[in-house]
């Protein structure tokens, strides 16, 4: 490979190319104006990686006086896994430093899931923040069929609507499960927290469901969520690694002799590490000290794609499916897109 370098105008064709392969531009992303919009400002930058006349890497970046972005960071599939990534990404936190900026930030559209781990490993974490948008110009009109984001929604004057499936599943009797331990040469505990502030509580929400457009709790007020995490029966676990907290469960003891899974998940830092399935055990094995007539659990399709069938491996047996259509709760900033 040459090495990364500043853009140059006979890169388009090359940087337009690889966006398209690596599925980073959509109907109203023109690579040819983004780029020259970029050119045009004295706090962009581009930076490209070039290997034998082609352009195998690029990262866009710019800031706005206060914070960081990046844009556009793609690496040719055939290139992946050498650390092209990292070193592109690096590069574009040099420029910014350089300029002055104290923190970067991204957006990871929901098509494009996959780059989260790569991310985490290079010390980026998601925050509980709503996104929020305003087109003044669209720059072309919307496909007539599938679903659109919110601000494209609104701007198209279309009914924000979403479409989502829940399915309902349950335990009747203990299941007779191998225990899991945690992952090896990782320190964890697990705790309960008794009467969680509300604010503490909103962290492991937001965190955790941050991604899986979580948005229930959300819109509840302080004193709402209070009053349920200040019942004994409402039971909330953390998971800690290292002394950071990593994830939780929460069982809801209101109905019994039934117990519900009521919520459960990891912060993104600490998915892939095989620590889901042994916090799901621990759930599981709380649940059941209660000696409940049965164990509920729920998830729906905006949920992780994994969800359904970790529960189903650990005994969970759909018994119900209800199809719901509401207003997107990212509408009114409810939920981050």
């Amino acid at each position: 490979m040459d090495g990364l370098r500043p853009y140059e105008d006979a890169d388009l064709a090359g940087c337009s190319d690889l966006w398209q392969r690596c599925g980073l531009t959509v109907w109203y992303n023109d690579p040819a104006e983004d780029l020259a919009l970029w050119q045009r400002s004295a706090c962009a930058r581009i930076f490209v990686a070039p290997e034998d006349g082609r352009i195998v890497g690029t990262v866009c970046c710019g800031h706005d006086g206060h914070r960081g972005w990046l844009y556009y960071v793609a690496v040719d599939p055939e290139r992946r896994g050498g650390g092209l990534g990292r070193q592109l990404v690096r590069k574009a936190e040099d420029w910014l430093g350089g300029q002055g900026i104290r923190k970067i930030q991204l957006m990871v559209r929901e098509t494009n899931r996959g780059v989260l781990d790569f991310y985490a490993a290079l010390g980026y974490a998601s925050t509980p923040r709503a996104v929020m948008a305003r087109w003044l110009d669209l720059p072309s009109d919307p496909p007539e069929e599938g679903p659109l984001p919110p601000d494209l929604a609104v701007a198209a004057g279309r009914d924000l609507k979403v479409n989502f499936v829940i399915t309902f599943l349950e335990m009747t009797e203990r299941p007779r499960l191998t225990p899991v331990p945690p992952p090896p040469r990782i320190q964890v505990a697990l705790m309960r927290a008794h009467r969680p502030t509300v604010d503490f509580y909103r962290f492991l929400y937001h965190g955790v469901g941050a991604d899986w457009n979580w948005w229930y709790r959300r819109q509840m007020a302080d004193e709402e969520l209070a009053a349920i995490l200040e019942d004994e029966r409402v039971e909330v676990f953390v998971l800690y690694v290292e002394g950071v907290p990593a994830g939780y469960f929460e069982l809801d003891r209101r109905d019994a002799p039934d117990v519900d899974l009521a919520y459960f998940g990891m912060l993104p830092q600490f998915v892939g590490q095989r620590l889901g399935p042994y916090l799901l055990y621990q759930a599981i094995e709380q649940a059941w000290s209660y000696e409940p007539d049965r164990l509920t659990v729920n998830t729906n399709t905006m949920d992780h794609p994994k969800a359904l069938p970790l529960y189903q491996k650990f005994g969970f047996q759909p018994y119900r499916q209800e199809r719901l259509v509401m207003p997107d709760p990212r509408l009114n900033g409810v939920i981050p897109e």
